[in-house]
């Protein structure tokens, strides 16, 4: 503690002021459709190199916390996720803003976010050690297994037809397997486009099925007519009420746990995180068919999770020096402009700069809270833009987010395809969530088991005999035999 609060009076003015400017552009650029954490690192990366050490990490770290929060806001409010990890928001948050509750959907969505950043950050604190060592032990067949778990999320989020969810979701591991194999280099599902041998863009897919597909439903709903949805929005009770969210305690807490342990795993991110997360608080949830609804307990979930795979990114980057996620890849970077070398020996030779980066994230999350508090008028006011106006400008927004990433236009045409791909599946009642779930996972999955079995010497025992491995498959299990029991008593 001694170590913690010296570390504090490291930061001048300048520094404050950096991690106040950083979070505010973090939470803008969290909130475009199109733009991620990784992007709002790299955009603000230049302006680190005229700070000093602080400066520059609480710069960079405001961004990364406040576009991870900042994605919330889209999600809520125009059911397209700012960044990966609100998609689950967007399961009950929409629903809450359609119902006239969009204030209180970002109070809950603030509150969760701050309050799941700082569990994270008192994690990161404490035994950021133990948590690196266990995610050190993860070999392909650990990886393996945690795709497996997560893939059974497909069916957690499925609505009420499980088979479509399923037909969905395979079709989102088919589309992981476009580009050069990763273990053999073969060319798949390329037809010949260049663009493709490294598989498909995940941010070109991540708008389409969500913000174009979204665009598409609204251009077909403006001909019918519909109540005007800027008057029944309601500000009541739109400030975070931190006490509503502390009554959820249990939940806040698990939902928090797990977007820990899953950011301390290398590769995971925050959409595996939310999504898990959110799927853990259904299954266990008294209220469970509320679920996709406008649940309250759904966005709490989310965005606590969310929030706090921030801080569990951060342990495998700093002790061990991998990025937990490609914001942290990014983050890496910035950290070596300022002649710091993220690794195991870290924390011995230069401890009180380990702890300023502590520090600097604790800060981070406490500015995020009363910078978007302080928005959330505004952010409601947002639907107060005639869709005539507003569907054009997003989809700009969508379109220059997704050919920045790689300046190439084939990036735009996917992001357009994709999305009629989305607007068909919702049209016919399949959903569009376990598309992008079967993308992400599906290619960890096929990665990992290819690897294992090369390493293993063509052998399954290890996948079933490694004591993390065969934990993940068993609970698995028994997550698929719940999931199945819910629908048979559906049906």
């Amino acid at each position: 503690m001694q170590t913690l609060i010296e570390a504090f009076a490291q930061f001048g003015p300048l520094s404050l002021i950096a991690i106040l400017v950083g979070t505010f552009l973090g939470i803008i650029l969290g909130a475009l459709p199109g733009l991620s954490a990784a992007m709002a690192i790299a955009l603000l990366l230049p302006l680190t190199y005229g700070l000093d050490t602080m400066s520059g990490i609480g710069l960079l770290l405001g961004a990364f916390c406040g576009a991870v929060a900042g994605g919330s806001v889209p999600a809520i409010l125009l059911n397209m996720p700012g960044t990966p990890g609100s998609i689950a928001t967007t399961f009950d948050a929409y629903p809450m803003a359609r119902a006239g509750q969009a204030g209180k959907a970002l109070g809950l969505s603030v509150a969760a976010s701050a309050l799941g950043g700082l569990i994270s950050a008192v994690i990161l604190i404490l035994v950021s050690p133990l948590i690196a060592a266990v995610a050190l032990k993860f070999g392909p067949a650990e990886y393996f297994s945690l795709s497996v778990l997560g893939l059974m999320i497909i069916v957690s989020v499925s609505g009420n037809s499980v088979i479509k969810g399923l037909i969905v979701g395979l079709c989102g591991m088919l589309i992981s397997t476009v580009g050069a194999d990763q273990v053999t280099g073969v060319l798949r599902l390329t037809f010949g486009e260049m663009s493709l041998l490294t598989g498909v863009n995940l941010l070109a897919v991540i708008v389409g099925i969500f913000a174009v597909s979204q665009l598409l439903i609204d251009v077909e709903k403006m001909r019918s007519p519909k109540p005007d949805m800027e008057n029944t929005q309601s500000l009541e009770r739109a400030f975070p009420r931190v006490r509503e969210v502390l009554s959820r305690y249990r939940l806040l807490l698990s939902s928090s746990l797990i977007g820990v342990g899953v950011g301390a795993v290398p590769g995971a991110g925050g959409s595996v995180a939310s999504l898990l997360a959110y799927d853990q608080a259904k299954r266990f949830s008294k209220n469970a068919k509320d679920f996709g609804t406008g649940s309250p307990d759904g966005v709490v979930a989310s965005e606590s999770a969310n929030n706090a795979m921030v801080g569990g990114a951060l342990i495998p980057m700093l002790t061990l020096g991998i990025p937990g996620e490609g914001a942290t890849a990014v983050l890496v970077g910035g950290l070596m402009i300022q002649g710091i070398q993220p690794g195991p020996t870290l924390f011995d030779t230069q401890p009180a700069l380990i702890y300023g980066i502590f520090a600097a994230f604790l800060l981070a999350n406490v500015a995020m809270f009363f910078i978007q508090w302080l928005g959330i008028r505004l952010f409601v006011n947002i639907l107060k833009i005639p869709q005539t106006y507003l569907i054009p400008l997003i989809f700009v927004f969508c379109a220059v987010g997704v050919y920045s990433i790689n300046s190439d236009l084939f990036d735009v045409y996917l992001m357009l395809g994709i999305g009629v791909m989305g607007y068909l599946f919702s049209r016919f009642g399949f959903g569009v969530a376990p598309v992008v779930i079967g993308l992400i996972l599906g290619g960890v999955a096929e990665t990992n088991l290819r690897r294992g079995l090369q390493t293993f010497g063509g052998s399954w025992e290890p996948f079933v005999t490694r004591p993390i491995s065969l934990g993940l498959l068993m609970l698995a299990l028994v997550f698929l035999a719940y999931s199945l029991k819910s629908v048979w008593k559906k049906s």
